[in-house]
């Protein structure tokens, strides 16, 4: 989903599907085309790199994102409180682990 901007007209080449809204004539929404979730997302995204982390470690850019698509797949307005998030976290974290390489040759414990 994009807007009518013209260098997006080729992406019908490269993705399944594309569509677009047509800002100029007034359309900010049609139907499944529509890109306020995109920006909105995008917008708490750049706002909570900047507010929180200031920077990003570049081999870590994924990680960053699946936490701020976390954060707003689970925010109050869908109907999830405090509570409910810290419930999904723990869910979320069960049996799985993480691991760091020692740099001192020991073994992690």
């Amino acid at each position: 989903m994009t807007d009518e901007a013209g260098q997006y007209s080729s992406l019908s080449k490269h993705f399944a599907a594309h569509d677009f809204v047509r800002h100029s004539a007034g359309e900010y929404g049609r139907g499944e085309a529509q890109l306020n979730t995109a920006e909105g997302f995008y917008s708490v995204f750049k706002c909570g790199m900047k507010g929180i982390y200031q920077h990003c470690a570049e081999h870590y850019p994924h990680r960053y994102v699946a936490e701020f698509d976390f954060r707003y797949d689970n925010r109050v307005r869908l109907g999830v409180d405090d509570a409910e998030r810290a419930a999904r976290i723990v869910r979320g974290a069960a049996s799985k682990r993480l691991m760091y390489r020692r740099t001192d040759g020991e073994a992690a414990a």
